[in-house]
């Protein structure tokens, strides 16, 4: 049996246009990404000029209007270049996702005037983005952010830490979370927050199992002050804004995850028709081409869902609920398939030499970021069972 290069996968799109979009995704990432992709982030070098390139290409903006420089794209095509960008590192598809979810207060709940002053800079601009909600002692029960911003006058001043920051310490604006009135969700407003404002400072990024390309870092705001121009939404409103771009950037999770997932199964089937063991290719062997099954179904059905959910969404439907399965099911799917793309490989997926063990490394993050797995399964059985008696 011939060994078998990866094929690209085959895609849905609903238009000319978006075909031509993924295309020249595929060909920044073959040329621009890839190639330096396992060095830098074995080295812990952090990509900036792909971002900057990327904006520059409008993939920064793809969701948003195109009144303020976005890409007038549906979630369905926008979450497929995530995936793109996330099957060739991981650091990238999910910065850009970690991008997108910054921008989205801004894009649907500030005023006119907000949005003209800001969003056109944020899209297309060259800037990248940081999203402020998790603390050190509130992540999974974000309701209880401890984060304070305090009117002085016009203004607002800001006191507290912020923890897990992807982009932490490198970006240029940040939608914080804060209480500003009573304990609970609806003491709570949403802040745009230039990533330059005098008393915000970052601590030194974790260090991390995997993406080590990514920044993640506490933010420590001490007395920033920011005019009420700033505010986005009312007062209170801004547990509900955080909700609402938990729902959409639970999608990019989902997206990423595949993303990673299908990258090992290209390794791993790759690997498996090249390496032969008692005179025929591994892939021979009916218990490996069983497991190569079960991980191209898991990656099918995980695109499947995540898709549907983002047909909802495109729809104006409701899909919490949907968002919550496809970013549950979806990383699941991707820690599952990658360790068992380590498995296929042998010894050799234990090394460095091949990417597999960096894609297992990276899929674990995914179970855990914008709401923890246990989390995505407490949202699902309150939308079909209500909410937990007290």
């Amino acid at each position: 049996m011939p060994d078998r290069a990866p094929q690209p996968v085959e895609r849905r799109l609903p238009s000319e246009e978006s075909r031509q979009l993924i295309g020249l995704v595929r060909d920044i990432v073959s040329k621009e990404i890839a190639p330096r992709a396992a060095e830098e982030e074995e080295a812990g070098h952090f990509p900036r000029e792909v971002f900057t390139l990327l904006s520059g290409s409008g993939l920064l903006a793809l969701p948003y209007d195109s009144a303020f420089g976005g890409g007038d794209q549906p979630y369905e095509v926008y979450l497929q270049v995530l995936e793109e960008l996330a099957a060739a590192r991981l650091t990238v598809g999910l910065g850009v996702s970690v991008h997108s979810l910054a921008c989205h207060a801004l894009a649907n709940f500030g005023t006119g005037r907000q949005r003209d002053a800001h969003l056109p800079a944020m899209l297309t601009g060259g800037l990248l983005g940081a999203y402020c909600l998790s603390e050190p002692a509130s992540g999974s029960d974000a309701a209880s952010l401890r984060t304070k911003a305090v009117r002085d006058g016009d203004d607002w001043v800001l006191t507290g830490t912020k923890a897990w920051i992807t982009h932490g310490g490198v970006a240029d604006f940040c939608t914080v979370l804060a209480r500003t009135g009573v304990e609970g969700p609806r003491g709570i407003t949403a802040f745009l927050v230039p990533g330059d404002a005098e008393g915000l400072g970052a601590a030194l990024p974790e260090k991390k199992m995997g993406m080590k390309g990514s920044p993640t870092a506490q933010l420590h705001f001490d007395g920033v002050r920011i005019g009420d121009d700033r505010r986005i939404g009312d007062e209170g409103q801004g547990f509900a804004i955080a909700l609402s771009a938990l729902d959409s950037g639970r999608l990019g999770i989902a997206a990423c995850a595949v993303g990673v997932a299908q990258a090992a199964l290209d390794e791993a089937v790759g690997y498996a028709t090249g390496r032969r063991q008692f005179g025929r290719p591994v892939a021979d062997f009916q218990g490996l081409r069983f497991m190569l099954a079960d991980m191209a179904t898991g990656i099918e059905a995980g695109r499947a869902l995540y898709l549907e959910a983002a047909r909802l969404r495109d729809a104006g439907q409701p899909f919490s609920r949907q968002a919550a399965m496809a970013k549950l099911f979806c990383t699941d799917v991707a820690m599952r398939v990658t360790t068992d793309a380590v498995q296929v490989l042998g010894g050799y997926g234990y090394t460095l030499d091949f990417p597999v063990e960096r894609l297992m490394r990276e899929a674990k993050v995914l179970q855990i970021v914008e709401g923890t797995n246990q989390i995505q399964r407490m949202v699902i059985a309150r939308h079909l069972a209500g909410p937990e008696s007290r």
